[in-house]
């Protein structure tokens, strides 16, 4: 906490009309996390510190920080101090630097593959009825654009034309999806690190996530079998393969137990399967284990880029494709006929293969430079994914947030864990994502500035600065 907030804390306290000062200090903590002044790890003051900063005995900031951590708003450990718990964090429009917390593509520099990806564009608009691209079309995409999905689907699952549709992006997708399944009152299973953009949905819905502790395989079978008990789980959401942000992806012994579960108490799941076709290896998708209740989806944005905002959803059934269907209508319309020509040729001709191995091939690179200068122990990523996961080491007294802010000023595309988190507990951890308009050798440069403030005490680069 800075000085002015004490300040402010202060004034609050001397104007409080008969509020107790140990509860008005806790609805301060409260307030200051929901504005975004104070953020999961913040440390608060000492308590001999608040006490003569705000002008109250020792007794009643004791029971100020007693009461925020009734409240669930901070956590106290003995000889560490007091840090900042707090709600879940709401994922807030970004400006200015938005690129820098998002997690891009590699943009491969190939001169022959840029060459292949401009010609079989312009081949797009030389052959079609440019004003047949230009109409409304019935949601779901045309016949010859599912046709190209489905291709692209076959790579993982046994995808039916029937019961596929073309989306505007996978984030549109899932909107659409928890729209038509989750009713007001009942909870979204997602694990306790999570895709930012289902924070996003949840909260723009008022809708509320169920956090599901997760280990070293993904989420945990019992907790989500004890929330199913409960009688309110509507979904689950998995993005089960290249966890983002972790880079974990669900062995099959455990997408089998949480397949079982869902299917004994008949919930739905939602599989965002983004990075999939990045992995080297084809895992079993949920969507085989539970055909009956997944809503599989994937996309090219992961592969290609995310301006195309092109997903393909594989309903369980007909009746629940059109069903969705109608739903993504009345939010989107339609997805774009330009642009899903250009996907559909793209993944015809051979370009999109040709770009995700491209893709695959640079990030296997960028991994090995950041597994050299931070060492193994450190990040876990997996062969082809253009982000990892990096732990910060206990003998460093960085907070991931504050970390994460200086790594971006000096070209890093970084992420705090707290921007993931569903159950108020982050990780000391962070994501860092190799791709974007970089090059290797720019990412060789980012990749040693992590390594020099890991191991450099927060304070002395809060002086150099």
């Amino acid at each position: 906490m800075t000085n002015p907030d004490l300040k402010r804390w202060f004034s609050r306290l001397q104007n409080s009309q008969g509020v107790p000062a140990y509860r008005l200090i806790a609805d301060l903590i409260s307030e200051d996390i929901d504005s975004g002044r104070l953020a999961a790890r913040d440390r608060l003051p000492p308590l001999r510190d608040l006490a003569a900063a705000l002008d109250i005995n020792y007794t009643t900031a004791a029971r100020a920080y007693s009461e925020a951590r009734k409240r669930g708003l901070i956590d106290s450990h003995p000889g560490s101090g007091s840090y900042i718990k707090g709600h879940t964090a709401r994922v807030q429009p970004s400006h200015g630097t938005y690129e820098m917390t998002m997690n891009l593509i590699i943009e491969p520099s190939i001169p022959t593959l840029i060459e292949q990806v401009r010609d079989s564009a312009i081949s797009v608009m030389a052959q079609q009825d440019l004003y047949s691209l230009l109409r409304y079309q019935a949601f779901g995409g045309s016949q010859t654009d599912r046709e190209a999905a489905l291709l692209w689907l076959d790579q993982r699952i046994d995808a039916q034309f029937e019961q596929t549709l073309v989306c505007p992006g996978i984030h549109s997708a899932l909107l659409g999806l928890i729209t038509h399944l989750v009713e007001p009152g009942q909870v979204i299973c997602v694990e306790s690190l999570a895709y930012p953009g289902i924070k996003a949905i949840a909260a723009q819905l008022g809708l509320h996530l169920h956090s599901l502790e997760r280990d070293a395989d993904g989420p945990l079978v019992t907790p989500f079998e004890d929330a199913c008990k409960a009688g309110n789980v509507a979904v689950l959401y998995l993005n089960p393969t290249i966890h983002n942000p972790t880079t974990t992806t669900i062995p099959i012994g455990r997408r089998e137990a949480l397949a079982d579960v869902a299917l004994r108490y008949s919930i739905p799941i939602i599989e965002d399967d983004a990075y999939t076709l990045l992995s080297e290896s084809a895992v079993t998708p949920m969507a085989a284990l539970a055909p009956d209740l997944t809503y599989y989806i994937m996309g090219t944005s992961k592969c290609f880029g995310p301006g195309l905002r092109s997903a393909f959803l594989h309903a369980p059934s007909k009746r629940q494709a059109q069903r969705v269907a109608g739903a993504m209508r009345a939010l989107s319309v339609m997805s774009s006929p330009l642009v899903n020509a250009l996907v559909s040729n793209w993944i015809k001709d051979g370009t999109a293969e040709a770009m995700r191995r491209a893709v695959r091939m640079e990030a296997k690179a960028r991994l090995k430079l950041a597994e050299q200068h931070l060492g193994r122990q450190r990040v876990f990523s997996a062969p082809g994914a253009f982000h990892l996961w990096l732990k910060l080491p206990k003998s460093s007294n960085w907070n991931p947030s504050e970390l994460a802010v200086q790594l971006r000023q000096l070209g890093v595309s970084a992420v705090s864990s707290a921007v993931f988190s569903t159950d108020n507990n982050p990780p000391d951890a962070l994501r860092l994502c190799f791709g974007g308009p970089i090059s290797r050798g720019d990412w060789e440069e980012g990749v040693q500035h992590v390594a020099d403030l890991i191991d450099q005490p927060a304070y002395l680069s809060s002086l150099s600065s």
